[in-house]
């Protein structure tokens, strides 16, 4: 049975709300995850929350039952709240009428099973948690293995990185890494390295990519360090036809995403 929580000075309520800021989630070790379809993809994903909250007119909603049972088997706990405290939780002014919370991932690089997909994204020192969502989009759409995340890059477990995931953090893997600790794991196994770059004159079209392929993409404003390239097996670059010299990180990873499942086809 659900507890019924609707005091803003609940200490779980309190103590949720801190998830909103990274150095709560690293002391806890949980994040927030907002909205029914997002909890449902981590359920069939295998994972379940630990808290799941819910206002009353979601009580009968199938998923949302169904959601709740599993929490609560799992050890977790269904709570009935409403509209007010889901503001305070989410920080949204019109927020989800579900959320869960969940505890993070590993993400050590002995996680990642290089064989299990013949597509990977890296991202070095990605700041903007929109742009780490999408690229965790666009590697569900491509059916890539998962994300690597090189040096100091943003939160993946903050609300907003979650939100723009919109799912796909529960169905991708996440790794982190240093470049050092990244470029040594790499090489003790297969694995083509691909850099985006602007310091080169190979289209993006032009070579055969050896599975698996690893994607790496630079920092939004800085794009990848020059000794980061020349370690990469391969540098490619997409045709700029118009006054800007560059893509939108994520979309320049779709775009390379997408032309590696095109060959794979």
């Amino acid at each position: 049975m659900p507890r019924e929580i609707t005091a803003f000075s609940n200490p779980l309520v309190k103590r949720v709300r801190n998830l909103r800021e990274k150095r709560h989630r690293r002391e806890d070790g949980l994040f927030i995850a907002e909205g029914l379809r997002i909890l449902t993809d981590a359920e069939e994903s295998g994972r379940l929350p630990r808290w799941i909250f819910y206002t009353a007119e979601m009580r009968n909603h199938p998923l949302v039952r169904r959601l709740s049972t599993a929490c609560e088997a799992d050890g977790g706990e269904a709570i009935e709240t409403n509209v007010d405290i889901l503001h305070k939780l989410s920080g949204k002014d019109n927020p989800q009428t579900v959320l869960g919370v969940y505890a993070e991932f590993d993400t050590t690089l002995d996680r990642i099973d290089r064989s299990a997909a013949s597509i990977w994204m890296v991202a070095q020192s990605l700041r903007d948690p929109g742009n780490l969502g999408t690229i965790l989009r666009t590697g569900d759409a491509v059916g890539a293995g998962g994300l690597i995340l090189v040096d100091d890059c943003v939160d993946p477990f903050s609300v907003e990185a979650v939100r723009a995931s919109m799912g796909a953090l529960f169905t991708q893997t996440i790794a982190k890494a240093n470049w050092a600790e990244f470029l040594a794991w790499l090489r003790s196994g297969p694995g083509q390295l691909v850099a985006l770059s602007l310091r080169t004159d190979i289209d993006y079209r032009q070579p055969a990519y050896e599975a698996p392929t690893f994607l790496l993409v630079g920092n939004e404003a800085r794009g990848l360090p020059s000794d980061y390239e020349d370690a990469c097996d391969l540098r490619v670059k997409l045709p700029m036809r118009g006054k800007a010299d560059s893509l939108n990180a994520a979309i320049a990873t779709a775009v390379m995403a997408y032309e590696v499942l095109g060959q794979r086809r």
